[in-house]
């Protein structure tokens, strides 16, 4: 630039003036500049530069001032840093701003007022130079003001994101980074509003936040404008897009989470802002469609390949033009950090009772005693090694922040401000609990864990854990395939991490339990259920068209979400296993199952799909997997049949599939059994003439083949796949599928078990091993010779 200016458009500005008007208003500039013509759409608007703001420092006399106050300061000491910083911001209010300064933004507003039909309402947001490069957050470590209308009102909060450099977090912030505080120069950016009060808003990641899984895109929202989402003053709804189906133009929706949204921030009578409640009615729907999710996502992924960096993305969504936003972008600064192919694990040692549980961030164990803060004005009593529980935590808390061994929250979701902070001092956070001020006492001693999954869990007591690192880069290769068991979707994307030829069981009766919890029976027969039933399935099918279609979404996004994390690896989903006593646990169950004496020889497995009194509920998984096959384009999932007692029953129910739509052969669509009953080995070769392989179950086959029920205790001690004659039919089993060519795997406890088997299982030429996860390493290195 020619000369120096006090104000600059949006439009003229790119990345490379991250100096001149801060990381946020830059990367705004460059987004207008290159990825409009790509569907990218942001607010336009214009900022004042660091010069400017440099300049009014001099105008007033305030370095000087400033630097005798920063220069001794210990950061440390809260109540110190607090006096420092309100003096500061005090002396920035009751400046003036220098007179070209205060004509120039002016200028700039009344040419952005003539752009605008009806009343000009803007936010002014604060960017600063050292703000959002790769390596450093400083994510709302400044104000930003929304719903701000008239000349005078800007310039008055001008000087406010100026005052805001000296928030406690900010001095604090810098100091721990190596920062310079004369260094750091403000940039406001004055940008026009989204009316997302009529509508929604939130933050969106191009990376998954807990595991770093790279390939789906994380999407949160809620009602209102976006500052209730990213000060976690409320529970979002949750999203995740799966990008490589994305560019293939699939349905690629993978995940929806249903979140409380109970107060939206809206525009108030004047210029100010206000928070309501959200009308019950609204709370019961995801606040995005899904045309919108995948409109975002596609947004974000423009955005992430023109900076070929992860980022942090906050939209908003006009209620009045029904567009979607950018309105601001920056790099994802944490799990750009992380150490790469160096993986950490951490590990209860032992477990006690859970007090509370909410959204899990991060992946770590922390413990200490409780320290219940319910007012900012308290902060000054944590002390390091607490456990900090508060309601929710604004920038303001930072300081103390950084001395907790965990962090409990009542309110917020998994991009808001204590989960950011969290992430980015590497500590485990729980947020979103509900009650946690009230369930937890002061010097109660808990242990704080986020590494089971995406719920964290608060449990009683210090208890002992442990930390496994692994260097990925060095991994020997073994003999076999290496795949995994994975149950929970909810892990799925921190499994993919581990070494791995994919997924060799996912249990659909896992996701059932754990993401719908209803008898498909119920669904199919509402609404026609009595009062409190009909009640409970209503409640818990909120979000979705109606029962049936929440039963076959659910279902389709937790197999997605495995089927997404491994893409494209084969993932094996065994359609469901559950006994006639495990169905009868699902709500509604009772209603519908019979009482058998030994459920595990009973009404199960592959009967139970060709029965009348089933079939309608088979249906239901068919559709699911139909739709994450062909809708969602996730053919890596290969299908598997359980518990096949007779060549006829396996005819039969390949026949039902293919009139649902999955037929065997078609779209590349495999179709494995489980070879699990003395029977399916017996006559191997009749059965593999109907399936594209074996994958053995070995904790049936072993009990079958003994005689003893594997749930009884009383004859536990005789439990053992290393038997003989389990040992001959696993050769059997083996010999079979190599002389037909067909797969041969085994996805039973066993091997998970014994190390030795696997062994055993390797010579005898099985194809491939599939472990529970936290024995893939070790069976990994043992048959590799390294162990």
């Amino acid at each position: 630039m020619s000369k120096q200016l006090n104000v600059i458009w949006f439009e003229h500005l790119g990345i490379l003036d991250v100096h001149t008007v801060g990381g946020k208003n830059a990367s705004l500039g460059e987004m207008i500049a290159n990825l409009a013509p790509l569907g990218v759409r942001v607010p336009d608007g214009f900022a004042t530069t660091a010069q400017a703001f440099r300049d009014f420092l001099a105008h007033n006399d305030l370095e000087r001032r400033i630097a005798q106050v920063l220069d001794p300061l210990d950061v440390t000491d809260v109540d110190r840093l607090s006096q420092a910083g309100k003096q500061i911001r005090q002396w920035v209010m009751e400046a003036t701003l220098q007179p070209d300064l205060e004509q120039d933004i002016r200028k700039a507003w009344q040419t952005l007022a003539a752009q605008t039909p009806g009343e000009l309402s803007v936010a002014v947001r604060s960017s600063a130079t050292a703000e959002d490069l790769p390596d450093a957050s400083f994510a709302g470590q400044q104000e930003t003001y929304l719903n701000v209308v008239g000349i005078d009102a800007v310039l008055a909060q001008v000087r406010a994101v100026f005052a805001s450099l000296y928030n406690d977090r900010a001095i604090s912030y810098r100091v721990h980074h190596g920062f310079d505080h004369a260094q750091v120069a403000l940039s406001a950016g004055v940008q026009r509003m989204v009316r997302s009060d009529l509508a929604s808003s939130g933050v969106l990641f191009t990376i998954d936040t807990e595991s770093g899984f790279p390939d789906v895109v994380f999407i949160t929202a809620s009602y209102g404008l976006g500052e209730m989402v990213v000060q976690g003053a409320v529970n979002p709804d949750e999203f995740y897009v799966h990008k490589p189906m994305l560019d293939a133009k699939k349905f690629a929706l993978i995940r929806r989470t249903l979140g409380s949204k109970a107060k939206r921030m809206v525009y108030g009578t004047g210029t100010d802002t206000h928070i309501e409640a959200v009308p019950e009615d609204l709370r019961q729907r995801f606040s995005l469609s899904d045309a919108d999710v995948l409109e975002l996502a596609r947004a974000a992924m423009v955005i992430e390949r023109h900076y070929k960096r992860p980022m942090d993305i906050e939209w908003a969504k006009d209620g009045q033009d029904g567009l979607l936003y950018i309105v601001q972008a920056r790099p994802e600064t944490v799990k750009a950090r992380a150490t790469q192919n160096v993986l950490q694990q951490y590990r209860l040692k032992q477990h006690a009772p859970v007090l509370i549980s909410g959204r899990a961030i991060g992946q770590r164990i922390g413990s200490g005693p409780v320290r219940v803060i319910l007012h900012s004005a308290a902060m000054n009593q944590v002390q390091a090694g607490d456990v900090l529980v508060t309601d929710m935590t604004d920038p303001d808390w930072e300081p103390v922040m950084k001395l907790a061994a965990a962090i409990v929250t009542n309110r917020g979701g998994r991009t808001c401000h204590a989960a950011i902070v969290a992430r980015e001092l590497g500590i485990p956070a729980v947020v979103g609990c509900g009650d946690a001020t009230e369930k937890l006492s002061d010097a109660q001693p808990v242990t704080v864990s986020c590494a089971e999954g995406d719920t964290g869990l608060v449990y009683q007591g210090l208890l002992e854990s442990e930390i496994d690192e692994l260097d990925l880069g060095k991994m020997p290769e073994p003999p076999v395939k290496i795949m995994m068991n994975v149950g929970n979707p909810e892990r799925a994307f921190d499994f993919a991490s581990l070494p791995n030829a994919g997924v060799g069981l996912a249990r659909l009766e896992f996701i059932i339990n754990r993401m719908i919890g209803i008898h498909p029976k119920a669904v199919l027969e509402y609404p026609n259920l009595p009062d409190d039933l009909k009640k409970t399935v209503t409640e818990m099918c909120a979000g979705y068209a109606d029962p049936v279609s929440f039963y076959v979404d659910r279902l389709a996004e937790g197999a997605a979400t495995i089927a997404a994390a491994f893409w494209p690896k084969p993932v094996i989903v065994r359609l469901s296993d559950f006994k006639s006593n495990e169905y009868a646990n699902l709500t509604g169950g009772e209603r519908y199952e019979p009482k058998e004496e030994n459920p595990m020889l009973g009404f199960r497995g592959a009967g139970r799909y060709v029965s009348d009194d089933f079939r309608e509920s088979f249906a239901l998984e068919c559709r699911a997997m139909k739709k994450v096959r062909e809708d969602m384009g996730l053919t890596n999932v290969e299908l598997m049949m359980p518990f096949v007692r007779t060549v006829e029953t396996a005819k039969a129910v390949l026949e039902l599939m293919a009139r649902h739509g999955l037929k065997r052969g078609e779209n590349g669509l495999r179709v494995i059994m489980m070879c699990e009953i003395p029977s399916n080995v017996i006559l191997a070769a009749e059965f593999l003439e109907h399936f594209d392989g074996f994958s053995i179950g070995s904790n049936d086959l072993t009990q079958l083949t003994l005689g003893l029920d594997r749930d009884s205790a009383l004859v536990a001690a005789e439990f053992d796949e290393r038997n003989a004659a389990v040992k001959a039919l696993l050769s059997q089993a083996i010999q079979a599928c190599r002389a037909a060519k067909k797969y041969i795997g085994i996805c039973g406890q066993g091997p998970s078990d014994h190390p030795d088997l696997a062994e055993w299982l390797v010579q005898q030429g099985i194809e491939s091993i599939s472990l529970n996860p936290d024995t893939v390493v070790a069976t990994w290195l043992r048959l590799a010779g390294e162990r």
